[in-house]
């Protein structure tokens, strides 16, 4: 069923799946290895905005230290005392979900000193994402190839809450429709994307990219999944059956694959960033700074070599059929879809499981970071060469957080 047109766009499945397969995406996993990209700072700590947060395996209960987790002891790391069987198999789950969770941010000193002058090439600005406060003394460093996204053991209603709020609160669904809380089942999402075929093509594809945005994290965690896990060792791999849950077009009927076809709508709105964004990183001024002047340097011509690739791609999305009406509606809707963004990453700081909610953190700034890209075209046409870019800038967090978004 994943083939052909996808809607709203004139390019096919067929035609991404050659180029990325091929050309981009050996070269771009090359980049996201980089001193550079690998290191991204968050402030995992903050608490969640819009419930008490008292999810059994939230931050009180499943706290993650800021130290090595290979170094604590697996008896002390999840010892606990348990008294009722309900509190005895709640506690094995959130076990299970801290030691499959935790946060690995152990850092050598060597990596602390340079993440430290990055800071300084930090600028703040106007986004689309509630950004962490990256100077906040709960705010540290993690390194991204320690702590790969997959499988967790975060699942349940405090999972299907955040995806809830996510879905009902911020896809511009018809304002009369108020449904209770539904379970694991995913039946008010088929009934949002019923009628997002009737709606504008922005509010449409906002929807389509929380939808891809969704589609990507379930796939990760079902292609690194917890398979075999003894005493002498863990084993991740593929686990069909929970892919086949998720995107089976009987299982979930039909919807599994228009899900699929999201994720390549969110590849084309990420993609398209990257080609517009080209001036920014090739003026001179523009370094990839880590400390490593030839790394650095190496590091630059690939991003430069990736970019002019996503630029020469053949069949673009065409973001001028975005806000292109009457102008006053458009300012008015180009707002709305930002605050409703700005919304979403606030979501981010409610998720319980701690490697969740760095890999939702991390993909919902860098899909922000795209959006303001592609609404800032006039302001990035007119950057001067050489000297500071007043008009358009992005921080070294934007920057990690865009193209590791898009290497997901």
């Amino acid at each position: 069923q994943v083939t052909g047109y996808l809607d709203d766009c004139t390019c096919d499945v067929e035609t991404i799946d050659a180029f990325n397969n091929y050309k981009l995406f050996p070269r771009l996993n090359q980049l996201l290895e980089s001193d550079y990209f690998r290191y991204y700072k968050v402030n995992l700590k903050k608490p969640c905005p819009f419930w008490d947060d008292n999810s059994h395996c939230g931050m009180r209960d499943c706290a993650v230290q800021p130290c090595p987790s290979d170094e604590v002891p697996d008896g002390i790391r999840s010892g606990s005392y348990k008294y009722s069987e309900e509190a005895n198999n709640r506690d094995e789950e959130c076990e299970e979900a801290e030691r499959l969770g935790a946060v690995d941010d152990s850092l050598s000193t060597e990596t602390r000193e340079a993440v430290l002058q990055w800071t300084r090439h930090d600028d703040s600005s106007e986004s689309f994402c509630e950004a962490d406060d990256i100077y906040s003394p709960d705010a540290e460093y993690v390194d991204l190839l320690l702590n790969p996204e997959r499988y967790t053991g975060y699942k349940g209603p405090d999972a299907w809450k955040i995806w809830n709020s996510i879905y009902e609160e911020n896809c511009f669904k018809p304002q009369n429709v108020k449904r209770p809380l539904a379970s694991g089942r995913g039946e008010s999402l088929i009934y949002l994307a019923k009628w997002v075929s009737g709606v504008c093509v922005e509010k449409r594809a906002f929807y389509r990219l929380i939808s891809g945005l969704h589609a990507s994290i379930n796939i990760h965690l079902s292609a690194r999944y917890l398979l075999q896990d003894t005493w002498s060792e863990k084993k991740w791999g593929p686990n069909v059956t929970e892919f086949q849950q998720r995107f089976d077009e009987v299982l979930t009927r039909g919807e599994g694959p228009r899900r699929l076809k999201n994720l390549y709508f969110l590849y084309l709105i990420e993609l398209r960033a990257l080609s517009k964004v080209l001036p920014f990183f090739e003026r001179p001024g523009f370094q990839l700074y880590t400390g490593n002047e030839r790394q650095d340097a190496e590091m630059k011509d690939l991003l430069l070599e990736i970019l002019h690739l996503a630029k020469s791609f053949p069949l673009h999305f065409d973001e001028n059929s975005f806000f292109a009406g009457n102008k006053k509606e458009a300012a008015k809707l180009k707002e709305e879809f930002r605050l409703h963004f700005k919304n979403i990453s606030k979501i981010m700081d409610c998720v319980g499981c701690f490697k969740c909610r760095l890999w939702g953190k991390l993909q919902t700034q860098g899909l922000g970071t795209a959006l303001k890209i592609l609404f800032s075209e006039n302001l990035i046409e007119k950057m001067p060469e050489s000297g500071p870019s007043y008009g358009f800038q992005l921080t070294r967090q934007e920057i990690v957080a865009l193209f590791n978004a898009f290497g997901r």
